[in-house]
């Protein structure tokens, strides 16, 4: 997909026609410098389609919607090699199944999604470092600022968490919130108020055109997050509210864990919080994507050395990290944004706990992928099966 990289405005100004390999920071930056914004995932270095697929969380959908939610039309290739137009009226179906479960069905070659003018010079940025004694207050202005779901639409992300930042502290770990505000600094500071009340370590902020922004928030295409041949390990969970006692007790957990194995220096625990009123609007079964109530997104990211023990411990730890999270929210079940799946989730949790979801999903692939050759990666149709027989899948490629 590296060599399908080129973008084209189509020439009514709403959709923009993109290859399959197109990325994220490449989007941005093409689209801002001819007057436009879209639906891109967070990360610059990764492509479009792949988050996409699974739905597509970033900055732009508290106005606009996930990625899924703005395609408009998808050209794929199918696992017996011919090609497809999918959209609301050819293959409306497989339509529905791209949006949320789509690395099972097929590979896409390009894709038309909506744009929308950018409408503004700058986005606001502010980012705080703080000690850990800081935990319970801004774990606090957190919930009240989210609000369950009811986050300020321009305030299109907001993440932090817990790392290991000698610059604030170098015997434990701290903490750190970054906020990324579609407007001008006066605004996005009256509803950071809360924050800037909570005494920091170090903080900064200033005023950018959006292709800027992520690299401004440790999210660019040359930041450490976009390094190549890196072993990461990582677990996640859906969220609508900020448990304080558990996020406490995962930060203990982190610092315990660091001082019996130092090479886990580098994890990060992740809290990522994004406006999601466009992300709620969108019907519940119009699309494959099943999470549109969780609002609060948690993702454990350890990046260690190739080294078996580590590993192990490493993998225990995620779980660990990940179990808290949902011990945390009793009343709900666990959710698993398909896209930060490690795979030894349920499927419910990935693709929806309604019955139909996977009953069409499952009927959809024995349609379009009956061999189950899209089974790479969190697979709907798990053990080599076949979506007819469920048994094991001879003389079958994994795609």
């Amino acid at each position: 997909m590296t060599k399908l990289r080129s973008i084209s405005i189509q020439p009514d100004g709403k959709t923009a026609l993109f290859q399959g390999g197109a990325y994220d920071g490449q989007a941005n930056q093409y689209l801002w410098d001819n007057g436009y914004v879209g639906t891109t995932g967070a990360c610059d270095c990764v492509g479009m389609m792949g988050p996409g697929l699974g739905g597509g969380h970033g900055r732009m959908e508290g106005s606009y919607g996930l990625i899924a939610d703005n395609l408009v039309n998808i050209n794929a290739v199918l696992a017996d090699g011919s090609e497809v137009v999918v959209n609301d009226t050819s293959n409306a179906d497989l339509f529905w199944a791209m949006r949320g479960a789509g690395h099972n069905f097929a590979a896409v070659t390009s894709f038309e999604m909506k744009i929308y003018p950018k409408g503004l010079d700058t986005w606001h940025y502010h980012n705080y470092y703080w000690t850990q004694d800081k935990l319970e207050a801004v774990f606090e202005a957190m919930n009240k600022f989210h609000d369950h779901g009811k986050t300020p639409v321009k305030m299109g992300v907001n993440y932090g968490g817990f790392w290991w930042n000698a610059n604030v502290s170098d015997t434990e770990p701290s903490m750190y919130w970054v906020f990324g505000y579609a407007g001008a600094a006066e605004e996005a500071e009256e509803l950071l108020e809360p924050f800037n009340a909570i005494p920091a370590a170090a903080s900064d902020q200033g005023d950018v055109p959006y292709p800027q922004i992520a690299s401004r928030q440790g999210t660019g295409v040359n930041e450490t997050l976009c390094a190549p041949s890196r072993k990461h390990i990582f677990s996640t969970a859906g969220l609508i509210e900020y448990n304080i006692t558990i996020e406490r007790e995962i930060y203990h957990t982190f610092a315990q864990m660091v001082e019996r194995y130092p090479d886990l220096k580098t994890t990060h625990i992740v809290h990522e919080g994004y406006s999601t009123e466009a992300v709620q609007k969108v019907p519940s079964d119009s699309t494959a994507y099943p999470l549109r109530n969780d609002t609060l997104l948690m993702f454990f990211d350890a990046v260690i050395p190739d080294n078996g023990r580590i590993t192990r411990v490493t993998k225990k730890w995620a779980a660990e990290v990940r179990g808290l999270w949902n011990a945390g929210q009793p009343q709900r079940k666990p959710s698993t944004y398909v896209n930060y799946a490690a795979g030894d989730e349920s499927l419910e949790s990935m693709y929806g706990y309604e019955p139909w979801r996977l009953s069409r999903l499952r009927s959809l692939k024995a349609k379009f992928d009956p061999h189950n050759r899209f089974r790479y990666y969190n697979p709907i149709i798990r053990d080599g099966g076949h979506p007819g027989s469920y048994g094991p899948l001879v003389n079958a490629t994994q795609s």
